[in-house]
């Protein structure tokens, strides 16, 4: 018997998203799968959209690498852009986009120009509108868009910039990037990319040309307070495979930092922070044990943690345990443990991943992919 523990990645879902994405936000819209797709497997999501999404973004060239090899031949944008001349060499060998963001990059595509003839490269000419971690300011987009223009490699050019605080609409922050991005840009043509997740879903005035959807497109909301009909892509589970009861006034795990108030009935997972499950998650972090909401006792080990079977009549060994998704919210584990879903769902490992669509609980058989610790269905 293997680990019973396991990712179900719901590639319908997903997709789902993606599409819902888009509707709201109007125009086209990159998925964004960088970071293995937030911890999905980008090869598998991007392959599930191919030909049908507008395109994908990834961090950095050698993301996008991966996904050429995989025989992705839709658009794919460099968000970092391209670190040297050696890489945009490649980003142009491989038709890619590169987002342009800093002195260095621009000068690269005009050496680049003059060296030789190259493929024609889209640029997004990137615009600091105030978050300050990258971009031109807005007294350098103008001059940063001509020299753009004036270089034979540069294909299209996309405006855009990068939200600090769209995901609290509470804040002024982001009406105020707006307004700075939109003076920057007058009178430059071109299309134009401003929202990220939480632009697309509440930042109506921000919907431009094309989005750039990330957290959304798996299933995790960016707005806890909001509801949009997102659908959770990935379902992190396990199985109680040992329990025991412990008295009043026992202590269980590291630490001792769970002291039982009564007699309390103790349901043991095989999963723990070693496999992304975060160590910081304490005591009274949900999880559902076959349906059954109940929740995390004492500290998370690096392989197990303990769950509190007390008040579940009919679970035990055997049991079924989500700890995110479909019915355990991803956002509410990442509050508990002090982080956000990001997070999270990134530092899944060690874990089989199951792709499949939809009816997560009907997966077909499958065979586990050594070299990706991945999982390939069989059809």
């Amino acid at each position: 018997m293997t680990r019973p523990t396991v990712a179900k990645v719901d590639l319908d879902a997903f997709a789902h998203n993606y599409f819902l994405a888009r509707r709201l936000h109007g125009g086209q819209a990159l998925a964004v799968v960088k970071a293995n797709a937030y911890g999905h497997g980008a090869v598998r999501c991007a392959q599930h959209l191919a030909g049908r999404a507008d395109g994908f973004a990834v961090a950095f060239l050698k993301e996008a690498q991966t996904l050429r090899q995989a025989g992705i031949d839709d658009p794919i944008l460099i968000l970092e852009g391209c670190f040297d001349a050696e890489e945009l060499e490649c980003a142009c060998e491989l038709g890619l986009w590169t987002v342009v963001h800093q002195e260095s990059q621009l000068v690269d595509l005009e050496q680049a120009a003059k060296a030789s003839e190259r493929q024609p490269i889209n640029a997004w000419l990137k615009v600091n509108s105030g978050m300050a971690r990258a971009g031109f300011n807005p007294d350098q987009v103008k001059d940063a868009y001509r020299r753009l223009r004036a270089c034979s490699i540069a294909g299209d050019i996309v405006l855009m910039t990068h939200f600090a605080c769209a995901d609290e609409p509470e804040k002024e922050m982001t009406a105020l990037q707006i307004a700075a991005f939109d003076a920057a840009v007058e009178g430059i043509p071109g299309d134009q990319s401003l929202c990220n997740s939480a632009g697309v879903l509440s930042w109506p005035n921000a919907r431009r040309d094309w989005a750039r959807p990330g957290i959304l497109l798996y299933g995790a909301e960016p707005l806890p307070d909001k509801r949009h009909g997102l659908k959770p892509v990935m379902t992190l589970t396990g199985r109680v495979f040992a329990e025991r009861t412990i008295s009043a006034g026992e202590s269980l795990g590291y630490g001792a930092t769970f002291m039982a108030e009564r007699e309390t009935r103790v349901g043991l997972v095989a999963i723990g922070y070693a496999d992304g499950y975060p160590r910081t998650a304490p005591t009274g972090t949900p999880v559902a044990v076959d349906g059954k909401v109940s929740r995390i006792i004492g500290r998370v080990s690096m392989d197990m943690l303990t769950v509190d079977l007390t008040n579940l009549a009919g679970v035990g060994v055997g049991s079924q345990v989500e700890l995110w998704g479909n019915q355990i919210d991803v956002n509410e584990v990442a509050a508990c443990a002090g982080t956000i879903s990001y997070e999270l769902l990134c530092n899944v490992k060690r874990v089989p991943i199951l792709y499949g669509a939809t009816a997560l609980e009907h997966f077909p058989s499958y065979d586990i992919d050594s070299t990706e610790s991945k999982v390939s269905i069989e059809r």
